[in-house]
């Protein structure tokens, strides 16, 4: 997918996603959990089928597509050492980031589960998580990471502003829509989590939480994507480390031991952790100002030109 996205083959990520959606919710997911009896077992093992069906999708449209022409030789070359330090030099620093943000969320869950009353908290914190969850994919489909790095790549770096505001424009009017869906619809998206009265009621309450975190989540998600543009992964791995298992942790931990209070506390913790993220990384952008450095290398490289 991402490969695609670097080629702006875009309509069919959409249409293969959408399908494999389908075929997941309405046949694979509905036929192992009320047709058999492997409860939320066949959840789990309907996931991994339709990922699988996913992945050969893409995987047949790329070796027969005729937009994409592919070279088959097999060389061991990207085997050598070198090739695989370089890559792991790239992908270990981003891998860590997305995993320091995703474990927090389920921390969160287990801490949940040492509170007073562990079967409503973790159902409200889980409940929360999933929301956050679907919330950050939305996001992250319009993360600018693939098309800043073009951008930046070709030297140009007023295109790479441009898809950042671009960028930034419409997640402003899709947090916003999100929130108001929350706002106003909120006991109906609860109610498809659990049927308890308790639970939908007190989910109420983490609602005004849930607007905050989209808020930042969107800000820190654009961010993200311009670090990751930039080749920044290493800088951005310690920001969401010291974020997330400095601030946001202990936080949430010290609620739960210390004061025993609500689960909603344990969101605040997140917030903190999340706004931190996004000072860290804003921050980041503010001081190394990729933009002014790539546009005084690209007019240098002009005027060399002109010169000769």
């Amino acid at each position: 997918m991402r490969f695609l996205r670097a080629h702006s083959i875009l309509d069919p990520i959409l249409l293969f996603s959408m399908a494999s959606l389908v075929i997941h919710i309405a046949i694979i997911a509905y036929a192992l959990v009320h047709w058999t009896g492997l409860g939320f077992k066949g959840a789990s093992l309907a996931t991994s089928i339709s990922i699988w069906i996913k992945l050969i999708i893409f995987g047949l449209f790329m070796f027969f597509s005729k937009h994409i022409k592919w070279d088959y030789t097999f060389s061991f070359e990207p085997f050598h050492f070198h090739h695989i330090l370089t890559n792991l030099k790239l992908a270990m620093p981003s891998a860590a980031m997305v995993c320091s943000e995703y474990c927090a969320f389920e921390i969160l869950v287990l801490l949940a589960g040492l509170m007073p009353n562990p079967e409503t908290s973790i159902s409200i914190i889980a409940m929360s998580v999933n929301t956050q969850a679907i919330a950050h994919v939305l996001f992250s489909g319009l993360s600018v990471g693939v098309r800043v790095a073009k951008e930046l790549t070709a030297g140009n770096p007023e295109g790479a502003k441009h898809v950042v505001a671009v960028a930034f424009k419409q997640t402003i009017v899709l947090v916003y829509v999100l929130c108001l869906a929350l706002l106003n619809h909120h006991i109906a998206w609860a109610g498809l989590f659990s049927d308890s009265a308790e639970i939908i009621n007190k989910f109420a309450s983490m609602v005004p939480l849930l607007l905050i975190s989209f808020v930042l989540e969107f800000t820190q998600g654009n961010l993200s994507g311009v670090v990751r543009g930039c080749g920044w992964e290493r800088y951005a791995m310690c920001i969401d480390l010291a974020a997330f298992y400095f601030i946001s942790i202990p936080i949430a931990v010290l609620v739960v031991f210390k004061f025993s209070l609500h689960a909603q506390v344990l969101w605040i913790g997140l917030i903190c952790g999340l706004a931190c993220q996004t000072s860290g990384l804003s921050l980041l952008i503010l001081l190394t100002r990729p933009w002014k450095k790539l546009e005084g290398s690209t007019n240098s490289n002009r005027e060399s030109e002109l010169s000769a």
